[in-house]
């Protein structure tokens, strides 16, 4: 088994003792390979995914003065066929967006949103 060094900030930390207690994991390590195992999940259903896909997308983002999520939507606005947005505490935001497009889109638009660093929390649903 390998070893990785990581240098993570205060709040990492804390949501790692968070998911090692949540899920009653002995160590870091565990912890960390739990939450790689949950990311992993998470790619594998998208990259099965084929054809033309629907669904929902629900994002919180932080900084509601921040337009990339504005600029985001203008991108694909093809796929987004209704968007909500409602102010919750704290100056963040919630998307809740029903997509419809092929497949690849969809990662393309995931990807996109993931890279960005600014949304606290992204799931597509399935419809």
């Amino acid at each position: 088994m390998g070893i990785v060094s990581i240098s993570l900030n205060d709040e990492n930390l804390d949501a790692l003792e968070r998911i090692q207690k949540a899920y009653g994991l002995s160590g870091r390590s565990e912890a960390v390979r739990a939450s790689i195992g949950a990311a992993l999940a998470d790619i594998r259903e998208i990259e099965e995914m084929e054809g033309q896909v629907e669904g929902v997308l629900v994002i919180v983002r932080r900084n509601h003065d921040d337009p990339w999520m504005i600029r985001l939507q203008a991108k694909y606005e093809r796929a987004i066929k209704t968007q909500l947005h409602s102010h919750l505490r704290d100056h963040k935001c919630l998307e809740v967006m029903v997509i419809s497009c092929d497949s690849p889109d969809l990662s393309k638009m995931l990807r996109d949103i993931n890279s960005e660093g600014k949304a606290d929390y992204v799931k597509f649903v399935r419809g």
